[in-house]
């Protein structure tokens, strides 16, 4: 890896009840760029994303963001602040809300949310609104109200309200499942976007998706890094045939 490294994970292990989900983890992010982690199930991949944002905390090993910072010492709120963003697959949004308020709402103010909504924005902040939207193709949506959003429209507004967040690492956990083929074209093609200026990561199953937008592919198997590269290294690996791709193809016949 050549760029500079906004995340490390060094030996990263996390238990449950003496069952060790994740076991002696190494995974390095670069400052930007889109990484997926694929695996089959239970290889600890939600896990290694749940450690880092701070759901669960490691029981050894160290997860060091940026300069020097361990986000093992860390509470959930804390990391988010330092600038960690994450999504889980269902979309987390205020349904009764339009999607313009409910990317104010995600703005960085010290508000609450009655004082967020009566407040007038600034021109700038304004700007920052329509720039998101424009991104996320939510433009001329933005009075709808979200609940009446498709199931793709609702993950895009998701994913403009972490960018007003403005994070440098954004950890996604499927995104496209439940999409429609243009959605999930569609999905592939803002998250390649958003990568250009923010470390991505996305937990992923489907492999067409992954073969369709993946530069780097990290594959996890019983919680250990089985194998990292391109796609097509991923793909002529014996390995990864054996216990993830292979089985997953008998699967499809």
């Amino acid at each position: 890896m050549s760029g500079k490294a906004i995340l490390r994970c060094e030996d990263v292990t996390v238990s449950f009840d003496g069952f060790k989900a994740v076991q002696g983890m190494n995974l390095t992010l670069e400052a930007s760029g889109l990484r997926f982690l694929i695996g089959p199930n239970g290889a600890g991949k939600t896990t290694l994303l749940d450690a880092i944002c701070g759901k669960v905390r490691p029981s050894g090993g160290r997860i060091v963001y940026e300069d020097g910072i361990d986000l093992a010492r860390r509470k959930e709120h804390q990391i988010a602040e330092l600038g960690i963003g994450r999504k889980f697959q269902a979309p987390s949004i205020f349904p009764t809300l339009t999607v313009e308020e409910n990317l104010e709402l995600a703005m960085k103010q010290k508000r609450g949310i009655l004082a967020t909504l009566r407040a007038k924005l600034a021109a700038e902040e304004r700007d920052r609104l329509g720039r998101q939207l424009e991104i996320v193709g939510l433009a001329d949506r933005q009075q709808a109200r979200a609940g009446s959003l498709s199931h793709g429209e609702k993950q895009w507004l998701e994913i403009g309200m972490l960018l007003l967040q403005e994070p440098s690492l954004l950890l996604l956990d499927e995104p496209a499942a439940g999409m429609t083929d243009r959605e999930t074209e569609k999905t592939g093609e803002l998250l390649q976007e958003i990568a250009r200026e923010r470390a991505v990561v996305v937990v992923e199953h489907d492999m067409e998706f992954v073969r369709n937008f993946a530069s780097l592919v990290t594959v996890m198997h019983e919680g250990r890094l089985l194998l990292e590269g391109t796609m097509d290294q991923v793909q002529a690996d014996d390995r990864v045939a054996e216990v993830y791709l292979g089985k997953r193809r008998e699967a499809a016949c």
